[in-house]
């Protein structure tokens, strides 16, 4: 195996890897076809399947999806009319509401995870040792973030 490449090209190959690796998920059609099938969008689906994990306050909520806390209010709002999530009060602190799904939330949030979980064509096409390559490289990006 040769030299690290120099520092200003390392930048360049990470920086490239890191666009390719984002339009493969963000321009992923995954986004609309959650949408569609639960008819709701993607970012409602986002936080539904964040409540869905656990029980959040607003404010965790906000800062899981990286929105301001009133635009989660707006989103929970929505989905509380659309009888996805309900608000409770928090078991140690009665200023608090804690957000929860709904058996129908959950069951959409089930749905949307089993659709995202599905890999597009561009991974399946890979070959068994390109796919444990990407894998063991994905695991170690992850132990190291």
């Amino acid at each position: 195996m040769g030299a690290d490449p120099p520092k200003d090209e390392a930048e360049a190959i990470t920086r490239e890897a890191w666009l390719l690796l984002s339009d493969l998920v963000l321009d992923n059609t995954r986004r609309r076809e959650v949408a569609d099938a639960l008819g709701i969008s993607f970012g409602s689906t986002r936080a539904l399947r964040r409540i869905a994990r656990r029980p959040m306050t607003m404010g965790e909520l906000a800062a899981a999806l990286g929105i301001d806390p009133p635009n989660a209010t707006v989103v929970v709002d929505d989905l509380e009319r659309q009888g996805l999530v309900r608000r409770r009060p928090h078991p140690s602190d009665g200023r608090t509401k804690l957000v929860e799904t709904t058996p129908r939330g959950r069951e959409l949030a089930a749905r949307a995870d089993q659709i995202l979980a599905e890999p597009p064509a561009a991974l399946t096409g890979l070959g068994d040792g390109d796919l444990q390559t990407l894998l063991q490289i994905l695991k170690s990006i992850r132990a190291n973030a």
